[in-house]
């Protein structure tokens, strides 16, 4: 029998506010709507975003700040897909490969059980693994409960062989 894998669980929490300026509200890499989106240096998919940062935390690569800085112009207006992609490529690159992914989408708008099952499938065609996404509200408690953002909680178990010495 072989040896039990390497593991690592890693979690991350992304927070966008509601945009002034038009543009299209993004979540999971999907366009829910054309305007009313979160404002970001990127798209602003909290989704997607919590996502790849809990991909890079638990490889030991680093966070999103630091990967995909706001200085770093490449990364301006970048979709939440393209980040998740680049996210994949170094997590690759070392080895990991990803067991699951679970987000949880927290916010007052938009009411999101119309499109999990999408989203789920998106976010997991992208990743080539399981994603399960949720969401709930904060009862109209703070901002989030305000309808002035949103946030989303990601976990992502990661898994390699182990070397052999």
């Amino acid at each position: 029998m072989g040896e039990m894998p390497e593991l690592r669980v890693g979690s991350a929490v992304d927070v966008h506010a509601f945009s002034t300026e038009p543009r299209p509200l993004m979540l999971a890499c999907l366009e829910l709507a054309p305007t009313g989106g979160l404002a970001g240096h990127s798209d602003a998919d909290v989704i997607a975003h919590a996502a790849a940062d809990a991909l890079l935390i638990a490889s030991g690569i680093g966070e999103l700040g630091t990967v995909f800085g706001t200085g770093d112009p490449r990364w301006s207006g970048a979709s939440g897909q393209a980040l998740l992609n680049e996210a994949l490529r170094l997590v690759s690159e070392r080895g990991w490969s990803i067991a699951n992914l679970t987000v949880q989408l927290i916010c007052q708008r938009p009411r999101f059980a119309p499109h999990k099952e999408a989203a789920e499938e998106k976010m997991s065609a992208i990743l080539g693994a399981p994603v399960s996404i949720s969401a709930t509200s904060t009862d109209h408690l703070g901002f989030l409960g305000r309808a002035e953002g949103a946030a989303a909680l990601a976990t992502v178990l990661l898994l390699r062989p182990r070397e052999n010495a």
